[in-house]
């Protein structure tokens, strides 16, 4: 039986052509401590992420699925317009969990990106979607399953939208003002 926090072996992004948007994999100092061997002993060089990340892509290529046991990994993943959504545990890590976290992540994103969770979003708000997964998943212990929470935590505050009142005041102002410029124009003519 496994009592141990670290859940959680990888999370990796890849779009609907197999190629890596983002990938984190952890491998806490921890977890050798404890006796446990490292879950991601094959996977610590950039080769071979990515021979796996290919090999996984070419399992789950195709919507349908949520979860599969690849090459000792547990992988529960999630499609998304043109991504693919994944997060890697132990061959006998609780599922649910793992689903749980998943389901936390997306949902924090569609929040965060206005339901526009495509590539290109992505990697333009690519930030807040790093300190997403981390507000998620710390060092591959889940730390939160609350997606508001996370949002609200990772968002920042838009330029445009300053406490700006609009009351019958300023627009009777703002007309008298544009009054007044109109007629020293015309008078200028």
């Amino acid at each position: 039986m496994n009592l141990s926090l670290y859940v959680v072996n990888a999370f990796i992004m890849l779009d609907t052509d197999g190629h890596r948007v983002l990938a984190k994999y952890y491998s806490p100092k921890g977890r050798t401590q404890f006796g446990e061997s490292d879950p991601n002993k094959g996977l610590q060089g950039l080769k071979e992420q990515r021979a796996f990340e290919k090999g996984l892509f070419s399992k789950t290529k195709k919507p349908g699925g949520d979860i599969i046991l690849y090459d000792g990994h547990l992988a529960v993943y999630r499609h998304s317009l043109d991504l693919i959504f994944y997060i890697l545990g132990g061959p006998l890590e609780n599922e649910l969990m793992l689903q749980s976290a998943l389901s936390t992540f997306m949902d924090a994103i569609h929040l965060l990106l206005r339901n526009q969770v495509e590539k290109r979003a992505v990697l333009e708000n690519l930030d807040c979607v790093i300190l997403c997964l981390d507000e998620t998943i710390d060092d591959g212990i889940i730390v939160e399953t609350d997606p508001t929470t996370i949002a609200s935590r990772v968002s920042r505050p838009r330029a445009d939208t300053t406490e700006i009142v609009i009351n019958e005041q300023t627009i009777l102002s703002a007309y008298q003002t544009v009054k007044e410029k109109m007629q020293q124009r015309i008078g200028q003519f």
